[in-house]
């Protein structure tokens, strides 16, 4: 008998980027969990995350082989990548290739920060939303 596992659909989970007290960069893996609820009746019920503050968002678009060499990111942010596939280095050497449908929340406001590579044949493109720190 074959057995079918299902991913768990109650629990988002996402990449995060932070500096230590040092101002090394690092990643982190966070899970989100959601409680099935009525969002929006009369639709069926559906997984839902707690509320978090978010203000207004952007598109961030890199050319092919675009690369931005260590820095900080400018603010607390969510990136969902959209389209194209990068790589982000954080400065303790690891790299985590993204792909579309990945979402990655940037901490790293200070020390040296990370790194990002375009390696898409096209542009790659983020959909961007700063939030406040918690």
């Amino acid at each position: 008998m074959i057995q079918t596992v299902l991913p768990n659909l109650n629990l988002v989970t996402y990449h995060r980027i932070y500096a230590d007290t040092q101002g090394g960069s690092h990643f982190d893996t966070v899970t989100v969990e959601q409680s099935l609820a009525s969002g929006a009746p009369p639709a069926a019920p559906f997984y839902v995350s707690g509320d978090k503050p978010a203000l207004k968002y952007r598109f961030y678009s890199f050319q092919p082989s675009w690369i931005g060499d260590w820095h900080p990111c400018p603010t607390r942010q969510f990136l969902a990548l959209l389209s194209g596939c990068v790589e982000m280095e954080t400065s303790d050497g690891t790299v985590r290739r993204l792909a579309p449908g990945d979402l990655i929340l940037l901490e790293d406001t200070s020390g040296k920060g990370h790194l990002t590579r375009n390696i898409a044949d096209g542009y790659s493109t983020f959909l961007v939303v700063p939030v406040p720190a918690v």
